[in-house]
């Protein structure tokens, strides 16, 4: 008996031809998920502060302590925009306390209520951060903060290192305060 020569009309053939049209209709439409959020987290980030940090200024809940910040900065800091509403918010909790014990945080809780609810937030939750009650939204204003959860890295002389709207990683922004601490 005689073989017959494969062709692209064989069963093998055209299942490869159909693999190879799955796998580029994939690439495409992967391509373009990847256009569509870096375009999304371009345009929500825009209205963000740049340059140097405008100022953070106000008492700490459940302290006495009056917070400044202003340059220079003892170390790189990260500013915290979060909401006791926020969903997102929640799913950073637990990263960004665990970075407070080992950097300099400070977190702005915007139209979350007042102080005394904020405080029983905090607590129902086991959390310790330091945090300024922002029940107006002035503070995010300033920051050109319209969404949380909003993150930023501050260096020593006052500039703004990283600007970011929406979740981030526990180490994301631990390895962005490294950078802002060495100098990068």
């Amino acid at each position: 008996m005689r073989a017959s020569p494969t062709n692209s009309k064989s069963p093998n053939g055209e299942r490869k031809r159909r693999w190879g049209q799955r796998l580029r209709r994939w690439g495409l439409e992967g391509a373009i998920v990847l256009l569509v959020l870096a375009a999304v987290h371009w345009y929500k980030a825009r209205p963000l502060a740049e340059g140097m940090a405008p100022a953070l200024s106000g008492r700490a809940i459940d302290t006495i302590e009056q917070i400044n910040l202003s340059p220079p900065l003892e170390r790189p800091t990260l500013i915290h925009f979060w909401a006791s509403w926020c969903p997102i918010c929640k799913l950073e909790e637990g990263s960004i306390e665990a970075l407070a014990k080992r950097y300099q945080v400070m977190t702005v809780a915007m139209q979350s209520g007042t102080e005394e609810e904020i405080s029983r937030y905090l607590s129902e939750r086991a959390l310790d951060l330091r945090v300024i009650a922002d029940p107006s939204g002035e503070i995010a204003q300033q920051w050109g903060v319209q969404a949380v959860p909003a993150s930023f890295i501050i260096d020593r002389n006052g500039r703004i290192r990283f600007r970011r709207v929406g979740y981030t990683t526990g180490l994301g922004l631990r390895v962005r305060l490294w950078l802002a601490e060495i100098g990068v």
